[in-house]
């Protein structure tokens, strides 16, 4: 790996302890049995909450906040979080604080255990054009970036071939980091979506190559509910991508369409559908894959981590409704080869509301039980238009002390039968109840 986040408790009874971080995550630290770092729950960490702050760490970057702890955490003696001493633990949790970006040599204190941060860069991180992205480049700029993309590959530029022969129709859509244009080629007539990612930093070949490298693993899934990753390639600082285009929007688009929620028949369908695309990714053998050993081989099966409405595309193909699963690695490889240059639990990432608990405690937890919670959220929402959790206060201490909504608590209307199941589905504590896309497919079937 190219950076490692290194946590060595300096004082307290756990004194010398090594917590070494080489990619992406967040994780907890508290006594709570599934926190990491865990704190023994012991008199002599009795001061330390059993979810005491969240870390929130993407090398070399990592950044601090409390959840509303009794005590408190302190970063270089200054305290960054805590409920007032008439407040309850309940009442802490609804409180959300700031969270602190730290340095090497500073030092986070819990009680009378003390954690220094160190950060070894095993390679150095170069930024080819500071600052490029959406917020700074502006969408001017990025529109003429994509434009002048177009017109070198039209030109026959070797780097570009996978885009020579088509026009820039109109933007779909924008993020943090790129965005997403309709483009039809000229002679074929055929409609793609053009994805282009900018990164913030580092356009170090090995990063880069390493980026692609995953993307070659997305390039080999070929599934009717899996949108099509046509073709990928960098050039001059911007990763390009052509993905199958498709005409109905998002499932969020439709429900905004519907009035804030679908029939239980066309969010069933869609789901239906969306299940068999991640019966087929989670089981699919996947080239390229890193092996115990260091080396790549095959593999098998990849884990999406970041299933929601927005993420599901509808089409019409010979005038039947189907649902596609968009962005399967896209993002979280960009994400996790920090190229996007945040961490997750910042603004732009939003709120962790189709995430079951695992995910929060360990972004590196990649089951495809993980997907198929994700996938129960998202036909709750359809359903009621409502998100699982109730979130007040802060939204990652929300996921791991608060569990789902019974579904007929926001809508009495939906079949007893149908709301066990999904009730039942969207279990995550102690552990997720459905583990793979099969068994929660045939339980849905049996209830219709």
């Amino acid at each position: 790996m190219f950076a490692k986040v290194i946590l060595t408790i300096t004082e307290g009874t756990l004194k010398g302890q090594e917590f070494i971080f080489d990619s992406r995550t967040t994780c907890i630290i508290g006594r709570s049995p599934d926190c990491n770092p865990k704190l023994p729950d012991d008199e002599a960490h009795r001061t330390i909450s059993r979810y005491h702050c969240l870390l929130d760490i993407n090398p070399p970057d990592i950044r601090v906040r409390d959840f509303g702890s009794r005590n408190g955490t302190f970063v270089n003696g200054t305290k960054i979080g805590q409920r007032q001493p008439e407040q309850t633990p309940e009442e802490g949790a609804k409180l959300t604080f700031p969270e602190y970006d730290l340095k090497p040599n500073d030092e986070i204190q819990l009680g009378d255990t003390v954690f220094q941060v160190s950060i070894e860069e095993v390679s150095e991180f170069k930024v080819n054009k500071p600052g490029l992205n959406i917020s700074s480049v502006g969408k001017i700029e990025l529109s003429e970036n994509v434009q002048q993309l177009v017109q070198q590959a039209n030109a026959g530029k070797s780097d570009l071939l996978s885009i020579q022969g088509y026009s820039i129709l109109r933007e779909l859509g924008e993020g943090g980091f790129g965005a997403v244009y309709l483009a039809r080629h000229n002679e074929t007539k055929e409609e793609v979506a053009l994805k282009i990612m900018l990164p913030a930093v580092a356009s170090n070949p090995e990063i880069t190559e390493r980026f692609l490298r995953e993307i070659d693993n997305t390039q080999a899934l070929n599934h009717p509910n899996i949108i099509k990753l046509l073709n990928s390639g960098y050039y001059n600082g911007i990763f390009f991508f052509t993905l199958e285009y498709c005409d109905g929007g998002t499932v969020f688009d439709l429900m905004q369409r519907r009035g804030g929620r679908l029939s239980i028949d066309e969010a069933i369908s869609i789901i239906m559908q969306v299940l068999d695309g991640l019966e087929y990714a989670h089981q699919a053998d996947i080239p390229y894959v890193k092996l115990a050993d260091g080396n790549f081989g095959r593999g098998r099966g990849l884990v999406h981590r970041d299933l929601k409405p927005s993420n599901i595309f509808i089409t019409n193909i010979n005038g039947d409704r189907t649902a596609k699963i968009a962005d399967y690695g896209l993002a979280k490889a960009f994400d996790q080869a920090g190229l996007s240059g945040q961490t997750r639990s910042g603004t732009k990432a939003g709120t962790p509301v189709f995430m079951p608990r695992q995910q929060v405690i360990n972004f590196k937890y990649a089951k495809p039980e993980v997907d198929i919670w994700a996938t129960v959220a998202c036909l709750y929402f359809m359903l009621t238009g409502a998100f699982p959790r109730n979130f007040v206060g802060d939204p990652f201490l929300a996921v791991l002390q608060t569990n789902a909504v019974p579904i007929r608590e926001r809508d009495a209307s939906i079949p007893k039968q149908l709301a066990e199941l999904i009730d039942q589905a969207l279990v995550d504590k102690p552990e997720i109840y459905f583990k793979d896309a099969a068994s929660f497919k045939q339980a849905l079937s049996g209830v219709l």
